[in-house]
C-alpha cells in the first residue's frame, strides 16, 4: 500500500540526513535523483519527515517509523489522509487538543518539553514547556505592508479570496502555503517579513525624531538580502545608506529587492565583520548601485541583525531541533562579540546600535548586552525578547545603544 510505502522512504531518508544542509534542500535533491516518486508522493513524504522532526529530541527511544506516526498525530490539526491510511483509529481524534491527544497516547506531557534542546540556555521570560511544544505547528507567514500600499495590498488579497489575519496595519499572516508572490508585487507593495522581525522595527520609529531636517548615516552591517533596510527605510525616509554582507551572492538578492523597492541611495560592499579592519571590504561592484561612492561614516546608526544559531525560528526549520550542538551557542556568542567590536568605532558620538537575533539563547542575547555596557561602554537605551511563539511567529530579541 502506497502510505505504508511513504512511511518506509521517510524513515529512509530521515537515516540517510546528518544535518549538513537544510533538509528542504536535502529533500528536494534526494527526489530529483529518484524520478520514480509524484507529486502527491513527495508531498506526503515530506510532510511524514518533518512530523518526525517536529517532535525534536522528545521521544527519541521510540523507533523511527513510530515517532513518524507519533509526530503526524500530535501536529495534525483535523483528519487527514495519511492518518487515515496509516493509523485509522487516530485519525477522527486528530482534531483534539494536544493533552487530549497525549492523554490518548499515554503520553507524559512533560516529554514534550525534551522537544527544543538546551532550554537552561534560553533567554530569561520564555515558557519553556509552550515554547518545546510550538515547534509542533508550523508558523505562519507573515507580510509587512509598506507605506501607502495598505488599501491596494487588502484589496488584492480579498478579491483573491486569501484567508488572512490583520495583527496591525500593517501586518498581515496567511496561511503558510499562501503564494503570495503571485497576488502582489513583493518588495514594492508589501515584504515578507516575520511578525517578531516587524515588531523591531519599533526600536526604529523611537529614533526617528533624532534626525530632523537631515538624512542619517546608516549602516546595515549584515545585510542579509536587505529586509532590515527596507523597513528602516520605510521608518526613517531618506538616508544615506551603506549595506554589507559576507556572501556576494546575497548582496545580488539585495540589489534586486531594492530597485524593485525603488531604494536607490545606497552602496554595498562585502564585509567579513569578524576580522578588524578599518575598511572592510573593497566595495562591492556586481551589486554596485546609483551611488557609486560609499557614504562612509562615523554613521548615525548602525543595525546589526547578527549571524545566530537561529532557535528561534526552528519551527520552520524543525530539523534543527535534531542537529544543532550546545558547543555552537559558545561559537555563535564569540563571534557576536568581534563582530559588535569591530562596528563599534564606525558609529559617531551621539550613535546608536541597534543590535538584533533570532536566537533565544541568552548567551547570544542578554550576555551580548552585558558585553557591550561592561567592555564597549555603550548605554543600554531598551532591551527586549520578543515572543512570537503565542503568534505562531518568530521569537526574537532586540536591543537599542547610544554611543
Amino acid at each position: 500500500m502506497k502510505y505504508f510505502s511513504h512511511l518506509a522512504s521517510a524513515a529512509g531518508l530521515i537515516n540517510l540526513y546528518k544535518g549538513e544542509i537544510p533538509f528542504h534542500h536535502f529533500i528536494r535533491n534526494y527526489f530529483r535523483e529518484h524520478r520514480k516518486f509524484g507529486s502527491s508522493d513527495r508531498r506526503n513524504i515530506g510532510q511524514l519527515c518533518y512530523s518526525f522532526y517536529r517532535l525534536g529530541r522528545a521521544l527519541a527511544h521510540l523507533p523511527i517509523q513510530e515517532r513518524i506516526l507519533l509526530g503526524l498525530f500530535l501536529c495534525s490539526t483535523s483528519p487527514n489522509e495519511i492518518l487515515e491510511n496509516l493509523k485509522p483509529e487516530w485519525n477522527p481524534l486528530a482534531g483534539k487538543t494536544l493533552d487530549e491527544k497525549l492523554r490518548l497516547l499515554a503520553v507524559d506531557p512533560a516529554e514534550l518539553s525534551a522537544i527544543f534542546p538546551f532550554p537552561h540556555e534560553m533567554s530569561a521570560g520564555i515558557d519553556a514547556r509552550e515554547f518545546a511544544v510550538s515547534h509542533l505547528i508550523q508558523p505562519d507567514l507573515f507580510i509587512r505592508i509598506r507605506p501607502g500600499k495598505e488599501d491596494r495590498v487588502r484589496e488584492k488579497l480579498r478579491k483573491a479570496g486569501v484567508d488572512f489575519t490583520v495583527h496591525t496595519d500593517s501586518c498581515y499572516s496567511l496561511p503558510n502555503s499562501t503564494g503570495v508572490d503571485k497576488l502582489i508585487s513583493l518588495n514594492e507593495e508589501a515584504v515578507v517579513q516575520d511578525f517578531s522581525s516587524q515588531l523591531t522595527g519599533e526600536f526604529l520609529f523611537a529614533l526617528r525624531d533624532q534626525w530632523k531636517g537631515g538624512k542619517p548615516r546608516v549602516w546595515d552591517a549584515c545585510s542579509g538580502s536587505g529586509g532590515k533596510s527596507i523597513m528602516a527605510h520605510d521608518i526613517l525616509g531618506e538616508m544615506d545608506l551603506d549595506v554589507s554582507d559576507l556572501r556576494p551572492a546575497i548582496l545580488n538578492n539585495l540589489k534586486k529587492r531594492f530597485a524593485i523597492a525603488g531604494i536607490r541611495n545606497y552602496h554595498s560592499f562585502i564585509a567579513d565583520l569578524s576580522i578588524n579592519s578599518s575598511r572592510m571590504s573593497e566595495p562591492f561592484h556586481h551589486a554596485k548601485p546609483v551611488a557609486s561612492k560609499s557614504n562612509g561614516g562615523p554613521y548615525d546608526l548602525v543595525i546589526i541583525d547578527a549571524p545566530c544559531s537561529g532557535s528561534g525560528t526552528w519551527a520552520r526549520t524543525p530539523e534543527q531541533l535534531s542537529f544543532f550542538g550546545e558547543e555552537q551557542i559558545h561559537s555563535y556568542h564569540s563571534l557576536q562579540k568581534k563582530i559588535v567590536s569591530n562596528v563599534i568605532p564606525n558609529i559617531k558620538k551621539g550613535g546608536f546600535l541597534l543590535y538584533i537575533t533570532c536566537s533565544v539563547y541568552k548567551k547570544e542575547n542578554e550576555s551580548i548586552v552585558d558585553f557591550l555596557m561592561q567592555e564597549c561602554s555603550l548605554h543600554l537605551q531598551r532591551s527586549e525578547l520578543i515572543s512570537g511563539y503565542r503568534k505562531k511567529a518568530d521569537t526574537m530579541f532586540a536591543a537599542i545603544f547610544s554611543i
